[in-house]
């Protein structure tokens, strides 16, 4: 009689906390951080800014979902070694490319391109793209079709998704994408501050002249001034010809940020594609002490 009730114990816990397939990976879980200021010495970063070598570099002692997000730097940079060209243009023929190869989620094709070129948004998109596919290797059998083409980055004619439509719509939105994509969107992430930051969290820039930029967040480096921080990240930007790693010795062009971290991917099954999104909130300032 015990025995059938430990069994019966065992199989009520596999119900009420699911074991992911590849839960061997060691990292399904959320990633953590102590506080402090993630400070990486600038001797030590790449030469090569095209390497496919960050969760090897900038994964060290980063655990959980981030260190997956780095796998999938790789994955995205490997398709392009020289970084595939930066391009954008909605009314140009052929338009824009959000990235140059046929990005896919959970072998479901999410757009054409048009274009071997990328963008920021785009860039990112598909590192989180290619993250999900690393956590979830039997995501095809769980996902539901009307979520799977809430992920589409075209519409089905092969028309650009407009901003603010479904899941890769408020990515690419201006502003703060990811957040409102992960965080409001599908309750995937949530919000960390710049001194909580870890390599893999996702970032939205807010230049002070007025621009913006998509990124994934590889550390913070000491300024030569007191005071003064530096910023290391990749994305897709116009002088790295796309697909690169960019190491900024100082953060004073940048107005505010936006960071999240990657926390809830299982809500990738069932989250609302009707859910409301707010595009007006507040970025955060980078204040080093």
């Amino acid at each position: 009689m015990r025995f059938f009730f430990k069994l019966f114990l065992i199989a009520l816990i596999a119900v009420s906390y699911p074991v992911f397939p590849d839960s061997k990976t060691g990292h399904l879980h959320p990633t953590k951080d102590n506080g402090k200021w993630r400070l990486i010495k600038s001797e030590t970063l790449p030469k090569n800014r095209h390497h496919t070598n960050h969760a090897q570099l900038f994964g060290k002692n980063v655990s959980g979902y981030n260190h997956l997000v780095l796998k999938g730097i790789d994955t995205v940079q490997g398709t392009k070694p020289e970084g595939g060209g930066y391009f954008t243009g909605i009314t140009a023929k052929p338009p824009e490319s959000p990235v140059g190869y046929a990005l896919k989620l959970f072998g479901t094709e999410l757009l054409k391109p048009p274009r071997s070129t990328s963008y920021c948004s785009g860039a990112t998109y598909a590192v989180f793209i290619e993250a999900m596919n690393l956590i979830f290797p039997e995501g095809a059998k769980r996902i539901s079709p009307k979520r799977a083409e809430a992920m589409r980055m075209q519409e089905p004619d092969g028309a650009r998704r407009k901003d603010g439509v479904k899941f890769w719509g408020h990515w690419n939105a201006d502003g703060f994408g990811s957040q409102y994509s992960l965080v409001q969107y599908t309750g995937m992430g949530k919000e960390v501050t710049p001194k909580q930051a870890r390599p893999g969290d996702f970032m939205n820039i807010s230049w002070k002249n007025g621009g913006g930029h998509s990124v994934i967040f590889l550390g913070w480096t000491k300024g030569k001034k007191q005071g003064e921080i530096g910023i290391c990240y990749w994305s897709s930007q116009e002088d790295s010809n796309g697909f690169a790693d960019v190491y900024l010795e100082s953060t004073d062009s940048i107005k505010y940020v936006k960071i999240v971290r990657l926390c809830n991917p299982e809500k990738i099954f069932d989250f609302d594609v009707k859910k409301p999104v707010e595009m007006f909130i507040p970025g955060d300032r980078i204040v080093f002490l």
